[in-house]
C-alpha cells in the first residue's frame, strides 16, 4: 500500500493515516523505554527515548518505507540487559510492553470509534481517525508478535531458549530470522500471497468486540 498515492487524491485521509501511524509508533516505543526503566535500566532514558515525542522514535528511512511500501520500522529502543532486575526474562518483558500498549490503545480507540460513529456518523473525520488508530494499533501489535527477530515476539522465544543447549537455535534465529522475515514481506508484497492476511482478520475481530 503506497500511502503517498493518497496525498494527491485524499490529502485529509493521508494526514489522518500518517498521524495515526506516528502516534502509534511513538506509543509503542515509549512503552518499551518505560518498562526498561521500571526494570532498572536507564539507557533509553539517557538517550531521550522516554518520551512521546515522535521525533525521538521515528527512523527516517523506516518511516519513508511505511509511506511508499506499506511496511517499515521505528528506531529500536536501546537497553542494557545487565542492568535489568530479571536478566533472562527482562528483555521479553520490555518487548511485550510495545504490543501490550498497542492492544490497550486499540481497544480504547475502537470504543471511541463506536461512540463517535454513533453520535457523529461513520464518515465524521474524528470517527475515521479513531477507526484508523484502532486498526493500526491492533495490526502493529499482531505483526510484532511474530516470533522472528527483530520483532518483539522473538524476545520471549529467545528467553525461553536461554539454556546453553539451545545456543545453535538462538544463533540461527538471530542471524537468519531478520532475512527470513524480510523475504516473507517482499514475497507477500510482490506476489500477493496473503501471508499476513490473518493480521487484518484478527484486527477486525478485536475491533468488532468493542466498537
Amino acid at each position: 500500500m503506497n500511502l503517498l498515492s493518497l496525498l494527491a487524491s485524499e490529502p485529509l485521509v493521508f494526514f489522518v493515516i500518517v498521524s495515526a501511524l506516528v502516534f502509534t509508533l511513538s506509543i509503542h516505543e515509549f512503552f518499551h523505554a518505560w518498562v526498561a526503566r521500571l526494570l532498572g535500566d536507564r539507557t533509553a532514558e539517557r538517550e531521550g527515548r522516554l518520551t512521546l515525542n515522535p521525533l525521538a522514535h521515528l527512523d527516517p528511512f523506516g518511516f519513508v518505507l511505511i509511506l511508499v511500501a506499506g511496511f517499515g520500522y521505528a528506531k529500536p529502543v536501546p537497553y542494557n540487559p545487565y542492568n535489568l532486575k530479571y536478566p533472562i526474562w527482562g528483555p521479553a518483558l520490555i518487548a511485550a510492553a510495545g504490543p501490550g500498549s498497542n492492544l490497550l490503545f486499540g481497544f480504547l480507540f475502537a470504543f471511541l470509534y463506536g461512540l463517535a460513529s454513533m453520535y457523529l456518523g461513520v464518515n465524521n473525520l474524528l470517527a475515521v481517525a479513531f477507526w484508523f488508530l484502532g486498526h493500526i494499533n491492533f495490526s502493529l501489535m499482531l505483526f510484532n508478535l511474530i516470533p522472528l527477530p527483530p520483532l518483539d515476539g522473538s524476545k520471549a522465544l529467545l528467553s525461553a531458549l536461554a539454556a546453553p543447549k539451545y545456543h545453535a537455535t538462538r544463533f540461527w534465529l538471530e542471524a537468519k530470522g531478520p532475512f527470513f522475515l524480510l523475504g516473507l514481506i517482499v514475497l507477500d508484497s510482490v506476489l500477493g500471497l496473503g501471508v499476513f492476511s490473518w493480521i487484518s482478520f484478527i484486527s477486525n475481530w478485536f475491533f468488532s468486540l468493542v466498537s
